[in-house]
């Protein structure tokens, strides 16, 4: 609902904070006293098309904030979630209007664009009036509206899967069909293809894997001649070894007569003997390591030869040889099991259509069950209305041949004003005056079901009086025990009902050089003498009063 309407700089208004509590509120004033200045204000904050001359005059920029206290999971919080706003239950909408034209639209502070602003205020706040062509008159909205009043939004929650289910299965049936006929159009060459390259059987990562195979290999090659030559001079025929072996023991057979002169020398030349001989060990095993086979090396080279050749025939790299294969195999596989697949995938195509249309077939029959006890629940408020002779019909217009997700039938409601006249839209066939009171009917008969939690109706009792703006003002009473209703009214039947009184008024200012707009919240005494004048006139009686007493009492009673 909604909680406070602040307004700065708009037309007359120059600051103006007001806070609205659950129920009814009216908002009466003498006419030219700026009720339509605050409606549009209103309608500015909520997305409402933006104009520079609702700038004050001298000012640079006029603001509007509207905050709601918003329940949870109302639709609201989806609009949130899909913009990556956050949801604290309370959403304060502010747009600024600048001189030049321009505006700027926020949601707790956080900038958006009108659009998303105007989504969000159009699922908080419904504006009723007699020039409205957004709320009930819009025949778009009416399949939703008599599904709310049904009851029906689970079923037609489930029918939304069924058609998703219903055209997934027709898109795979589609695709799979296309690739059949691509298939076909290209056997022989898919087929010979598939063939060769299964044969090939190429993998992924192995031209890499097999170069580098290779240059190990031939570098290997290079080396092992360096390692042998190494080798044959540490331990071969012209190794020192043996002449050093040799000439160890005669100085150790020498030791024993000058061992101070022989010792270190065998010690060095036994240290040299070692460091040889594990030198001859590193080299064996270099060698072994470098050693390969050429027919291996050979193998290698035609491999690769023959994905390179792979991959220029198909033009492909290498690496995506082994995914082209598996496409040609799916699509051979295709050809040769796709008759099968192709049938398999028509039945559950129809199995999935038969179910869509057998739910659509009942949605479609509880909505035509439904508006027949709509029209008997709005026809029942009308008399009290003075549309005693009119009569209200809920069009459900079937076609199987144009399926949605929500089905396939077209609601529109329809009024006959009098006998005998031929009966069409609501928009088209009721007047002004009738119009007001067709849509307080069906917001009565609708109540919170599929209703934004704030309404607004614009003097929808324009032209009526007596009863039937005392009928008008026990509907909306009536209407504003299940969501917030706000109404500007000239009735007094009305105003009477109200469970919060503003007065809307212009005051002098700067001796007289300007004015502004003011609304004040009227206690008891205040409401019953704004009553008393919209009963009066201008001269406020004493009947005037006593008459404003009684309708005061007579709405709480």
């Amino acid at each position: 609902m909604l909680a406070r309407l602040s307004i700065r700089d708009i037309v007359l208004i120059e600051r103006l904070d007001i806070e609205f509590s659950r129920g009814l509120a009216v908002l009466t004033g003498e006419t030219g006293a700026g009720k339509s200045i605050l409606l549009d204000a209103f309608a500015l904050a909520l997305g409402g098309r933006g104009d520079a001359t609702l700038v004050r005059n001298g000012a640079e920029q006029g603001q509007v904030t509207a905050v709601f206290d918003v329940p949870k999971g109302h639709p609201a919080a989806a609009i949130l979630a899909d913009n990556g706003l956050d949801d604290t239950g309370e959403m304060i909408l502010r747009r600024v209007q600048l001189a030049d034209g321009r505006t700027r639209a926020f949601i707790n502070d956080q900038a958006i664009s009108v659009q998303t602003l105007k989504a969000l205020g159009s699922a908080l706040v419904e504006i009723h009036g007699q020039h409205d062509e957004r709320a009930l008159v819009d025949a778009s909205t009416h399949r939703r509206l008599l599904d709310a009043f049904s009851g029906l939004e689970k079923d037609v929650a489930a029918l939304e899967k069924l058609w998703e289910a219903r055209r997934e299965a027709n898109r795979l049936l589609d695709e799979h069909r296309a690739g059949m006929e691509r298939a076909a159009r290209e056997a022989d060459y898919l087929r010979h293809a598939s063939d060769e390259l299964k044969q090939l059987a190429p993998k992924d990562g192995e031209e890499t894997a097999l170069a580098s195979r290779r240059t190990t290999m031939m570098q290997g090659e290079k080396i092992a001649s360096d390692l042998r030559e190494a080798q044959e001079a540490v331990s071969g025929n012209h190794s020192p070894v043996a002449a050093l072996s040799a000439a160890v023991r005669r100085l150790e057979r020498r030791a024993a007569n000058s061992p101070a002169l022989v010792e270190p020398a065998v010690k060095a030349i036994d240290i040299a003997i070692n460091a040889l001989e594990e030198a001859d060990q590193h080299l064996s095993r270099a060698l072994a390591a470098a050693d390969f086979d050429p027919a291996e090396l050979e193998r290698i080279e035609e491999r690769l030869f023959a994905l390179r050749a792979a991959s220029r025939k198909y033009s492909t790299p290498v690496d995506g040889l082994a995914a082209l294969a598996t496409k040609y195999a799916a699509d051979v596989a295709l050809i040769d099991a796709g008759a099968d697949q192709l049938k398999k995938l028509e039945e559950a195509a129809d199995a999935a259509d038969k179910r869509y249309v057998a739910a659509a077939a009942k949605l479609s029959a509880a909505r035509v069950k439904s508006a027949e006890k709509l029209n008997k629940a709005v026809n029942a408020e009308l008399a009290p209305l003075k549309l005693e002779r009119a009569k209200f019909t809920t069009q459900v217009d079937s076609d199987p041949a144009s399926p949605g997700p929500q089905g396939y039938d077209r609601v529109e409601f329809w009024v006959q004003t009098n006998p005998g006249t031929r009966p069409g839209p609501l928009m088209k066939v009721a007047s002004g005056g009738e119009l007001s009171r067709f849509l307080l009917a069906l917001k009565v008969v609708l109540s919170d079901r599929g209703s934004a939690p704030t309404l607004v109706f614009d003097e929808i009792d324009t032209g009526v009086g007596g009863a039937v703006a005392d009928a008008i003002g026990a509907r909306l009473a009536r209407l504003a025990s299940k969501v917030q209703v706000m109404a500007v009214t000239h009735a007094p039947q009305v105003a009477a009902r109200a469970d919060q009184h503003l007065l809307i008024s212009k005051d002098a200012l700067d001796k007289g050089k300007r004015v502004a707009t003011r609304v004040n919240a009227l206690a008891a005494d205040h409401r019953r003498e704004e009553i008393a004048r919209m009963l009066a006139g201008a001269e406020i009686t004493a009947e005037a009063r006593a008459a404003a007493e009684r309708l005061l009492k007579a709405a709480t009673a």
